[in-house]
């Protein structure tokens, strides 16, 4: 990173987007504290966050997906997702004796595996789900938080093309009270999905607007775009 400076509106579905190198996956490990910053700060809701632990930030309502999966692949899909409902704030294993608890906490995990497109696959092992089932299953982790912040590193990573259309519809449905922050090099994924784009080049921040101001800037182009739409 080299001196990038960057707002993030409340309620935003906001893009990061880059040519490998750029720096994209790395100012996602500052924000979600993976990654430790030499300097500057790291601001969520005016609060300094720079120094705070992952779990620290968790409980702050930031929550992330990577590009490599961080699953525990010998539980079941409902097993990962009732892992992370019990990590939320008020609840825990100590309020998991209570049977109305447990059902509870069961049907919340199972409502979200619904909604990211895996009714039928409660009891699969993570280990046997597809690629695209495992970036599925990692959004409803996520969402198991309760986050306000929810960062998402190539989710259509390794999707197909309805994968991703579903993945896309659930991300522009979440309330406006989640805020998301993704990395993508799907663009047309970008485009469709995102009101805010942030174009990132060799560490530094090239420019942020909206989908249509990023598309006519002859720099982005330049220094990116035109590449990839021949890419692609």
């Amino acid at each position: 990173m080299d001196d990038v400076d960057l707002t993030v509106r409340a309620g935003a579905r906001h893009a990061i987007i880059g040519p490998n190198g750029a720096g994209k996956s790395t100012l996602f490990g500052l924000i979600s504290g993976t990654s430790a910053a030499t300097t500057g700060r790291i601001l969520v809701d005016g609060r300094d966050v720079t120094r705070l632990p992952v779990d620290r930030r968790v409980a702050l309502g930031v929550a992330a997906t990577f590009q490599h999966s961080s699953l525990f692949m010998r539980e079941t899909a409902l097993e990962n997702v009732l892992l992370a409902v019990l990590r939320r704030p008020g609840t825990g294993l100590g309020g998991w004796r209570k049977v109305s608890a447990r059902a509870a906490a069961i049907a919340q995990a199972r409502t979200l595996l619904e909604r990211v497109g895996l009714p039928t696959r409660h009891d699969a092992l993570a280990a046997a789900l597809s690629h695209g089932e495992r970036r599925q299953l990692e959004v409803a982790v996520a969402l198991a938080t309760e986050p306000r912040l929810l960062l998402l590193d190539e989710p259509a990573a390794g999707m197909s093309p309805a994968e991703t259309a579903r993945l896309t519809e659930l991300l522009a449905a979440l309330p406006d009270e989640v805020t998301v922050l993704l990395i993508e090099h799907d663009l047309d994924m970008v485009f469709e999905l995102a009101d805010t784009v942030t174009v990132m080049h060799l560490g530094r921040h090239l420019k942020t607007g909206s989908p249509d101001e990023v598309r006519a800037s002859a720099e982005v182009q330049s220094a990116y775009l035109g590449t990839m739409e021949v890419a692609s």
